[in-house]
Protein backbone atom coordinates (compact mmCIF):
# COMPACT_ATOMS: atom_id res chain seq x y z
CA UNK A 1 0.00 0.00 0.00
CA UNK A 2 1.25 3.10 -0.87
CA UNK A 3 1.84 5.78 1.88
CA UNK A 4 -0.81 8.10 0.16
CA UNK A 5 -3.43 5.24 -0.28
CA UNK A 6 -6.24 6.32 1.94
CA UNK A 7 -7.68 2.73 2.04
CA UNK A 8 -6.29 2.64 5.53
CA UNK A 9 -8.88 3.65 7.38
CA UNK A 10 -7.68 7.49 7.12
CA UNK A 11 -4.48 6.24 8.93
CA UNK A 12 -1.07 6.77 7.21
CA UNK A 13 1.98 4.52 8.28
CA UNK A 14 3.20 7.59 9.83
CA UNK A 15 0.64 7.72 12.03
CA UNK A 16 -1.20 11.02 10.28
CA UNK A 17 -5.35 10.56 10.89
CA UNK A 18 -7.74 12.33 8.51
CA UNK A 19 -7.54 14.02 5.56
CA UNK A 20 -3.51 15.08 6.12
CA UNK A 21 -1.95 13.05 3.08
CA UNK A 22 1.66 15.67 3.76
CA UNK A 23 4.95 13.79 5.21
CA UNK A 24 5.14 13.05 9.02
CA UNK A 25 6.87 15.11 11.34
CA UNK A 26 9.83 14.80 12.23
CA UNK A 27 8.90 16.68 15.67
CA UNK A 28 6.53 14.40 16.76
CA UNK A 29 8.56 11.52 15.85
CA UNK A 30 11.24 12.38 18.11
CA UNK A 31 8.78 13.14 20.73
CA UNK A 32 7.31 10.02 20.33
CA UNK A 33 10.84 8.31 20.53
CA UNK A 34 10.96 10.19 23.97
CA UNK A 35 8.08 9.26 25.52
CA UNK A 36 9.00 5.26 24.77
CA UNK A 37 12.51 5.70 26.31
CA UNK A 38 11.38 7.90 29.37
CA UNK A 39 9.16 5.13 29.70
CA UNK A 40 11.27 2.57 29.93
CA UNK A 41 13.68 4.35 32.34
CA UNK A 42 10.49 4.64 34.73
CA UNK A 43 10.19 8.37 33.98
CA UNK A 44 6.91 7.97 32.72
CA UNK A 45 5.49 10.37 30.11
CA UNK A 46 7.37 13.40 28.52
CA UNK A 47 5.86 16.54 28.94
CA UNK A 48 3.86 18.17 25.99
CA UNK A 49 5.58 20.87 25.00
CA UNK A 50 8.38 21.67 22.31
CA UNK A 51 10.65 22.72 26.30
CA UNK A 52 9.93 19.73 28.21
CA UNK A 53 10.54 17.10 25.70
CA UNK A 54 14.18 18.69 24.60
CA UNK A 55 14.70 18.79 28.88
CA UNK A 56 13.83 14.92 29.01
CA UNK A 57 15.51 13.35 25.55
CA UNK A 58 18.70 14.82 27.01
CA UNK A 59 18.57 13.48 30.24
CA UNK A 60 17.75 9.97 28.61
CA UNK A 61 20.67 9.87 26.39
CA UNK A 62 23.00 10.94 29.52
CA UNK A 63 21.83 8.26 31.76
CA UNK A 64 22.51 5.85 28.83
CA UNK A 65 26.14 7.29 27.82
CA UNK A 66 26.81 7.12 31.59
CA UNK A 67 25.57 3.19 31.90
CA UNK A 68 27.40 2.78 28.95
CA UNK A 69 30.74 4.16 30.23
CA UNK A 70 30.35 2.39 33.75
CA UNK A 71 30.20 -0.86 31.83
CA UNK A 72 33.08 0.09 29.36
CA UNK A 73 34.98 1.16 32.23
CA UNK A 74 33.95 -2.44 34.10
CA UNK A 75 35.21 -4.35 30.95
CA UNK A 76 38.58 -2.34 30.79
CA UNK A 77 39.41 -3.24 33.94
CA UNK A 78 39.40 -7.04 33.71
CA UNK A 79 42.50 -8.56 32.51
CA UNK A 80 44.27 -12.25 32.80
CA UNK A 81 47.68 -13.27 34.13
CA UNK A 82 48.84 -16.72 33.05
CA UNK A 83 50.12 -19.50 35.23
CA UNK A 84 53.54 -18.37 34.26
CA UNK A 85 53.68 -14.93 34.59
CA UNK A 86 52.96 -12.66 37.71
CA UNK A 87 51.77 -9.07 37.57
CA UNK A 88 53.17 -5.72 39.02
CA UNK A 89 50.45 -3.00 39.63
CA UNK A 90 51.02 0.71 39.41
CA UNK A 91 48.85 2.97 41.17
CA UNK A 92 49.29 5.96 40.32
CA UNK A 93 52.79 5.39 38.92
CA UNK A 94 54.02 4.08 42.58
CA UNK A 95 54.71 -0.09 42.03
CA UNK A 96 52.31 -1.99 44.50
CA UNK A 97 54.53 -4.59 46.95
CA UNK A 98 51.88 -7.51 46.47
CA UNK A 99 52.01 -9.34 42.71
CA UNK A 100 49.36 -10.82 41.28
CA UNK A 101 49.06 -14.34 40.98
CA UNK A 102 47.27 -15.77 37.85
CA UNK A 103 44.10 -15.96 36.98
CA UNK A 104 41.07 -13.63 36.12
CA UNK A 105 41.48 -10.27 38.25
CA UNK A 106 40.32 -6.25 37.86
CA UNK A 107 41.53 -3.13 38.34
CA UNK A 108 40.31 0.29 37.98
CA UNK A 109 42.18 1.63 34.83
CA UNK A 110 43.50 5.10 35.02
CA UNK A 111 44.57 4.85 38.28
CA UNK A 112 46.00 1.59 38.46
CA UNK A 113 48.37 0.14 35.56
CA UNK A 114 49.41 -3.38 35.46
CA UNK A 115 52.63 -5.00 33.84
CA UNK A 116 52.93 -8.40 33.76
CA UNK A 117 56.27 -10.62 33.58
CA UNK A 118 57.11 -13.85 33.01
CA UNK A 119 58.69 -15.47 35.90
CA UNK A 120 59.21 -18.72 34.49
CA UNK A 121 61.14 -18.42 31.38
CA UNK A 122 64.95 -19.50 31.56
CA UNK A 123 66.64 -16.57 29.74
CA UNK A 124 70.01 -16.97 27.90
CA UNK A 125 72.27 -13.68 27.73
CA UNK A 126 75.59 -14.42 25.82
CA UNK A 127 79.00 -12.46 26.71
CA UNK A 128 82.50 -12.68 25.35
CA UNK A 129 85.91 -10.71 25.85
CA UNK A 130 89.61 -10.95 26.32
CA UNK A 131 90.60 -11.71 30.01
CA UNK A 132 94.15 -11.15 31.79
CA UNK A 133 94.66 -13.91 33.75
CA UNK A 134 97.11 -13.91 36.55
CA UNK A 135 100.18 -15.18 34.88
CA UNK A 136 100.36 -11.85 32.69
CA UNK A 137 98.29 -13.84 29.66
CA UNK A 138 94.99 -12.79 27.65
CA UNK A 139 92.68 -15.30 27.05
CA UNK A 140 89.31 -15.18 24.88
CA UNK A 141 86.43 -16.53 27.26
CA UNK A 142 83.09 -16.92 25.99
CA UNK A 143 79.90 -17.62 28.09
CA UNK A 144 76.08 -18.18 28.58
CA UNK A 145 74.50 -16.67 31.71
CA UNK A 146 70.77 -18.34 31.55
CA UNK A 147 68.57 -16.53 34.74
CA UNK A 148 65.13 -16.46 35.67
CA UNK A 149 63.06 -13.18 37.16
CA UNK A 150 62.10 -14.43 40.43
CA UNK A 151 61.66 -10.84 41.66
CA UNK A 152 59.18 -8.70 39.21
CA UNK A 153 58.85 -5.60 41.48
CA UNK A 154 62.59 -5.48 41.67
CA UNK A 155 63.08 -5.81 37.86
CA UNK A 156 60.52 -3.41 36.94
CA UNK A 157 61.35 -0.57 39.60
CA UNK A 158 65.09 -0.94 41.10
CA UNK A 159 66.98 -0.78 38.21
CA UNK A 160 66.48 1.45 34.63
CA UNK A 161 67.74 -1.68 32.06
CA UNK A 162 68.00 -4.98 34.18
CA UNK A 163 69.66 -6.48 30.92
CA UNK A 164 72.50 -3.80 30.87
CA UNK A 165 73.01 -4.25 34.42
CA UNK A 166 73.65 -8.05 34.06
CA UNK A 167 76.06 -7.34 31.46
CA UNK A 168 78.14 -5.41 33.24
CA UNK A 169 78.23 -7.57 36.38
CA UNK A 170 78.53 -10.49 34.51
CA UNK A 171 81.96 -8.51 32.92
CA UNK A 172 83.07 -7.63 36.85
CA UNK A 173 82.90 -11.34 37.96
CA UNK A 174 84.41 -12.61 35.09
CA UNK A 175 87.51 -10.53 35.16
CA UNK A 176 87.68 -10.97 38.97
CA UNK A 177 87.40 -14.50 38.49
CA UNK A 178 89.85 -15.11 35.08
CA UNK A 179 92.22 -12.26 37.03
CA UNK A 180 92.75 -14.58 39.83
CA UNK A 181 93.22 -18.24 37.84
CA UNK A 182 96.06 -18.80 35.52
CA UNK A 183 95.90 -19.39 31.62
CA UNK A 184 96.04 -22.81 31.78
CA UNK A 185 93.32 -24.01 34.60
CA UNK A 186 91.38 -21.00 32.49
CA UNK A 187 91.67 -23.48 28.83
CA UNK A 188 92.04 -26.83 30.19
CA UNK A 189 90.38 -28.69 33.16
CA UNK A 190 89.45 -25.57 35.37
CA UNK A 191 86.48 -24.56 32.97
CA UNK A 192 84.18 -26.52 34.80
CA UNK A 193 85.07 -24.65 38.31
CA UNK A 194 85.59 -20.85 36.10
CA UNK A 195 82.07 -21.23 35.57
CA UNK A 196 80.78 -22.26 39.21
CA UNK A 197 82.71 -19.09 40.69
CA UNK A 198 81.66 -16.69 38.03
CA UNK A 199 78.01 -17.79 38.51
CA UNK A 200 77.96 -17.08 42.53
CA UNK A 201 79.97 -14.10 42.35
CA UNK A 202 77.84 -12.79 39.91
CA UNK A 203 74.56 -13.37 41.53
CA UNK A 204 75.99 -11.85 44.58
CA UNK A 205 76.33 -8.62 41.72
CA UNK A 206 72.74 -8.87 41.19
CA UNK A 207 71.55 -9.44 44.65
CA UNK A 208 73.38 -6.17 45.62
CA UNK A 209 71.96 -4.12 42.51
CA UNK A 210 68.09 -5.50 43.73
CA UNK A 211 67.63 -6.66 40.08
CA UNK A 212 65.04 -9.36 40.71
CA UNK A 213 67.26 -11.70 38.47
CA UNK A 214 68.65 -15.53 39.59
CA UNK A 215 70.99 -17.06 37.80
CA UNK A 216 70.09 -20.56 37.03
CA UNK A 217 73.88 -21.49 35.30
CA UNK A 218 76.45 -20.19 33.67
CA UNK A 219 78.00 -22.50 30.88
CA UNK A 220 81.36 -21.42 29.78
CA UNK A 221 81.17 -22.08 25.47
CA UNK A 222 84.80 -21.26 24.97
CA UNK A 223 88.64 -20.07 26.16
CA UNK A 224 91.40 -19.70 24.70
CA UNK A 225 93.84 -17.33 23.64
CA UNK A 226 93.14 -14.27 21.10
CA UNK A 227 93.08 -15.57 17.54
CA UNK A 228 96.01 -13.56 17.40
CA UNK A 229 98.16 -15.56 18.96
CA UNK A 230 96.38 -19.02 18.43
CA UNK A 231 99.44 -20.47 15.82
CA UNK A 232 102.03 -19.83 18.84
CA UNK A 233 100.03 -20.97 21.29
CA UNK A 234 99.43 -23.97 19.16
CA UNK A 235 103.27 -24.41 19.38
CA UNK A 236 103.59 -23.89 22.76
CA UNK A 237 100.70 -26.59 23.27
CA UNK A 238 102.32 -29.22 21.27
CA UNK A 239 105.96 -28.49 22.90
CA UNK A 240 104.28 -29.28 26.29
CA UNK A 241 102.32 -32.38 25.13
CA UNK A 242 105.48 -33.24 23.89
CA UNK A 243 107.59 -32.68 27.32
CA UNK A 244 104.78 -35.00 28.99
CA UNK A 245 104.77 -37.38 26.77
CA UNK A 246 108.62 -37.72 27.16
CA UNK A 247 107.85 -37.50 30.89
CA UNK A 248 105.73 -40.61 30.71
CA UNK A 249 108.03 -42.60 28.71
CA UNK A 250 110.98 -42.38 31.12
CA UNK A 251 108.43 -42.99 34.20
CA UNK A 252 107.02 -46.26 32.42
CA UNK A 253 110.73 -46.97 31.41
CA UNK A 254 111.72 -46.08 35.32
CA UNK A 255 108.67 -48.89 36.63
CA UNK A 256 110.29 -50.85 34.12
CA UNK A 257 114.32 -51.30 35.10
CA UNK A 258 113.56 -50.43 39.16
CA UNK A 259 111.78 -53.21 39.59
CA UNK A 260 114.24 -55.83 37.99
CA UNK A 261 117.14 -54.25 39.25
CA UNK A 262 115.33 -54.90 42.47
CA UNK A 263 114.99 -58.05 41.75
CA UNK A 264 118.34 -59.15 40.19
CA UNK A 265 119.88 -57.06 43.86
CA UNK A 266 117.09 -59.95 45.71
CA UNK A 267 118.23 -62.23 43.78
CA UNK A 268 122.13 -61.80 44.07
CA UNK A 269 121.23 -61.66 47.75
CA UNK A 270 119.40 -64.43 48.04
CA UNK A 271 122.16 -66.66 45.89
CA UNK A 272 124.67 -65.20 48.04
CA UNK A 273 123.35 -66.16 51.48
CA UNK A 274 122.68 -69.94 50.30
CA UNK A 275 125.97 -70.35 49.07
CA UNK A 276 127.14 -69.00 52.34
CA UNK A 277 124.74 -71.15 54.10
CA UNK A 278 125.87 -73.95 51.88
CA UNK A 279 129.98 -73.74 52.57
CA UNK A 280 128.89 -73.27 55.96
CA UNK A 281 127.22 -76.78 55.88
CA UNK A 282 129.90 -78.09 54.13
CA UNK A 283 132.98 -76.71 55.96
CA UNK A 284 130.51 -77.71 59.25
CA UNK A 285 130.33 -81.57 57.85
CA UNK A 286 133.90 -81.48 56.62
CA UNK A 287 134.79 -80.86 60.36
CA UNK A 288 132.59 -83.26 61.71
CA UNK A 289 134.22 -85.81 59.13
CA UNK A 290 137.64 -85.11 60.13
CA UNK A 291 136.99 -85.27 63.88
CA UNK A 292 134.94 -88.47 63.20
CA UNK A 293 138.32 -89.78 60.93
CA UNK A 294 140.94 -88.94 63.82
CA UNK A 295 138.73 -91.18 66.03
CA UNK A 296 139.27 -94.05 63.22
CA UNK A 297 142.64 -93.37 62.52
CA UNK A 298 143.72 -93.71 66.38
CA UNK A 299 142.01 -97.03 65.93
CA UNK A 300 143.66 -98.17 62.70
CA UNK A 301 146.26 -95.61 61.54
CA UNK A 302 147.80 -98.18 58.52
CA UNK A 303 144.28 -99.03 57.36
CA UNK A 304 143.10 -95.37 57.68
CA UNK A 305 145.85 -94.14 55.94
CA UNK A 306 145.49 -96.34 52.82
CA UNK A 307 141.70 -95.42 53.03
CA UNK A 308 142.58 -91.66 52.86
CA UNK A 309 144.71 -91.88 49.69
CA UNK A 310 142.33 -94.74 48.12
CA UNK A 311 139.75 -91.60 48.57
CA UNK A 312 141.90 -89.15 47.95
CA UNK A 313 143.16 -90.60 44.26
CA UNK A 314 139.56 -91.97 43.58
CA UNK A 315 138.33 -88.20 43.75
CA UNK A 316 141.24 -86.65 41.68
CA UNK A 317 141.21 -89.55 38.95
CA UNK A 318 137.70 -88.75 38.32
CA UNK A 319 137.40 -85.25 37.60
CA UNK A 320 140.45 -86.23 34.72
CA UNK A 321 139.98 -88.51 31.47
CA UNK A 322 144.14 -88.18 30.92
CA UNK A 323 146.04 -90.53 33.35
CA UNK A 324 149.81 -91.04 32.83
CA UNK A 325 150.95 -94.32 35.18
CA UNK A 326 154.56 -95.02 35.30
CA UNK A 327 156.25 -98.38 33.69
CA UNK A 328 158.40 -100.74 35.81
CA UNK A 329 161.87 -100.87 34.31
CA UNK A 330 162.25 -97.48 33.01
CA UNK A 331 161.48 -93.63 32.84
CA UNK A 332 158.92 -94.31 30.49
CA UNK A 333 154.90 -93.20 31.34
CA UNK A 334 152.27 -95.29 30.17
CA UNK A 335 148.57 -93.34 28.81
CA UNK A 336 145.78 -94.68 30.03
CA UNK A 337 142.82 -93.75 28.33
CA UNK A 338 140.06 -93.67 30.76
CA UNK A 339 137.70 -90.59 28.74
CA UNK A 340 136.76 -94.22 26.65
CA UNK A 341 135.12 -95.13 29.77
CA UNK A 342 133.32 -91.80 30.55
CA UNK A 343 131.89 -91.84 26.88
CA UNK A 344 130.74 -95.68 27.44
CA UNK A 345 128.06 -94.00 29.79
CA UNK A 346 129.62 -95.38 33.23
CA UNK A 347 130.08 -93.63 35.98
CA UNK A 348 132.37 -96.98 37.70
CA UNK A 349 135.08 -98.14 36.58
CA UNK A 350 135.04 -101.96 36.04
CA UNK A 351 138.53 -103.35 37.16
CA UNK A 352 138.61 -105.78 34.61
CA UNK A 353 137.24 -103.42 32.23
CA UNK A 354 140.83 -101.44 33.15
CA UNK A 355 143.29 -103.80 33.45
CA UNK A 356 142.24 -105.12 29.42
CA UNK A 357 143.07 -101.18 28.64
CA UNK A 358 146.05 -101.49 30.92
CA UNK A 359 147.58 -104.63 28.54
CA UNK A 360 146.41 -102.68 25.63
CA UNK A 361 148.50 -100.34 26.12
CA UNK A 362 151.44 -102.06 27.17
CA UNK A 363 151.32 -104.04 24.36
CA UNK A 364 151.40 -100.88 21.57
CA UNK A 365 154.34 -100.07 24.29
CA UNK A 366 156.41 -102.82 23.80
CA UNK A 367 155.41 -102.87 20.30
CA UNK A 368 157.06 -100.04 19.39
CA UNK A 369 159.79 -100.56 21.50
CA UNK A 370 160.63 -103.67 19.60
CA UNK A 371 160.22 -101.57 16.18
CA UNK A 372 162.31 -98.95 17.18
CA UNK A 373 165.21 -102.11 18.18
CA UNK A 374 164.79 -103.49 14.83
CA UNK A 375 165.60 -100.47 13.05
Amino acid sequence: MAWNDDSGGGKDPWGNRGGDKGPPDLDEAFRNLQRQLAGIFGRGKAKSGSGGGGRGFSMSVLGIAVVALALGYGMWGLYQVDQQERGVVFRFGEAQENVVLPGLHWNPPIVDRVEKVNVTRVNDHEHQALMLTEDENIVDIGMTVQYIIDNPVNYLVKVRDPEISLDHATESALRHVAGSSTMDLVITEGRAALGSEVQERLQTYLNRYETGIQVVTVNIDQSGPPQQVQEAFDDVQKAKEDEQRYINEANAYLEEVVPKARGDAQRQIEEANAYRDQVIARSEGEARRFTKLLEEYHLAEDVTRDRLYIDAMESVLSQSTKVMVDVEGGNNMLYLPLDRLANRGTTTADPDEVRRLVDDALGERLGGDRRRDAR
